[in-house]
């Protein structure tokens, strides 16, 4: 078992060398990794590409998917692509895709065609100002940068 995703992150299953894995007919989130650093460091992997499928044998993997080659160029070898994959307990197609589209944002993975960003925009949720009750949002705009290139809050005399 592999954690991806922020915090804790979900539970995915494998990695699999992808070459000889055969697909379940089951819907699941699905991330393809390969070993940046093999001889030096052996456990650490990279994601190269997330997607989710209704039914992974119509996904047309292992090396039949329409971004297969780019895998394969990442990882130097088709015998060095792994794939790791997560069954959403109870979760409907809304809930892989949105699993999906939160781990290309975390991992910005080279392989897929659709990249998605982690920052807010004050449009998005708009402003709010509250009598005494609570303050204005303490959170940067930038996931990278938990102050948000703001100056640590003071408390006032």
């Amino acid at each position: 078992m592999i954690r991806l995703g922020s915090l804790a992150g979900y539970p995915f299953e494998g990695p699999r060398l992808l070459g000889g894995w055969t697909p379940p007919t089951s819907a699941a989130v699905y991330a393809i990794l390969f070993k940046p650093e093999p001889e030096t460091k052996p456990e650490k992997y990279a994601v190269t590409y997330v997607d989710h499928a209704d039914d992974l044998t119509a996904a047309r993997l292992p090396f039949l998917h329409p971004r297969a080659q780019c895998w394969i160029q990442r990882a130097g070898s088709r015998w060095k692509v792994y794939i790791a994959t997560y069954e959403v307990p109870g979760g409907l197609r809304s809930h892989r895709e949105q699993i999906a589209q939160e781990l290309c944002a975390i991992y910005r993975p080279r392989c897929n065609q659709q990249q998605y960003d982690r920052a807010w925009k004050d449009q998005w949720i708009g402003e709010y100002h509250t009598p005494n009750t609570t303050g204005p949002l303490t959170t940067g705009r930038d996931p990278g940068d938990p102050s948000g290139g703001r100056a640590p809050h003071s408390p006032e005399a």
